[in-house]
């Protein structure tokens, strides 16, 4: 091994928790070492009990010690930042099975692109998955936006503006309710612009080591459709 290619090892070692470099290094693969369409089938499986009332109770105290070793994520879940939103009990499942990025209209942002890379190339993790929700308030302030010219505070003009294309295209259909199109035409973006992140997000997809989907929480009944 070259000194360059040390030291370029040595940098990203750094990165890594101690856990993920003994996965790493271990002979047998880590337990989230599955399939992606096996991933997607264990949460949603988790939603169906959810929504149910099925859920399985979750001692957090049990394997805590282990925990802290390594996490081993069977999703990365891209998902809006709403309170009515919580992805570990929508999907019903426990601490350290999902790698969970939250941000007001599930959008995709430098910081939280980086986070998802993260956990796709040193987490191992098979599936990502953007998940919004009926009602999003960051995507109806957005159509204010764009039909009202309604100007918002703060930093909220730079969120509009992506989720702006999605309004757009929503616009153009000729059935169902602007809002509930807008929101599912997010998602869709959104899923679109992971496909296409390079440089690890897009070549995994590609080499068909992960699978990214889309989804929407409905907030009545808590039920997760695809999108």
């Amino acid at each position: 091994m070259s000194r360059r290619t040390l030291l370029k090892a040595s940098a990203y070692a750094g990165l890594m928790p101690l856990g993920a470099l003994t996965a790493l290094a271990a002979d047998s693969p880590a337990p989230n070492a599955i399939a992606p369409s096996e991933a997607l089938k264990r949460i949603m499986a988790g939603n169906a009990r959810y929504v149910g009332g099925k859920t399985v109770t979750h001692d957090f105290a049990a394997g805590r010690a282990a925990r802290s070793q390594a996490q081993y994520p069977i999703a990365s879940i891209l998902s809006c930042a709403d309170s009515r939103v919580a992805p570990e009990l929508a999907f019903d499942q426990g601490q350290g099975d999902l790698f969970v990025a939250r941000v007001a209209g599930n959008v995709l942002t430098p910081t939280v692109l980086a986070s998802l890379e993260y956990g796709t190339q040193f987490l191992g993790i098979p599936l990502i998955l953007v998940l919004g929700h009926t009602g999003c308030g960051a995507v109806d302030a957005t159509i204010k936006v764009v039909q009202d010219q309604a100007v918002l505070p703060g930093h909220l003009p730079a969120l509009a503006e992506k989720i702006r294309p999605a309004v757009e295209a929503a616009e153009k259909e000729t059935s169902g309710s602007l809002l509930a199109n807008a929101c599912a035409e997010n998602v869709r973006q959104q899923v679109a612009l992971l496909k296409q992140a390079s440089p690890i997000v897009s070549k995994s997809y590609a080499d068909k080591k992960i699978d990214i989907v889309g989804a929407l929480y409905n907030l009545p009944t808590g039920e997760v459709t695809p999108v």
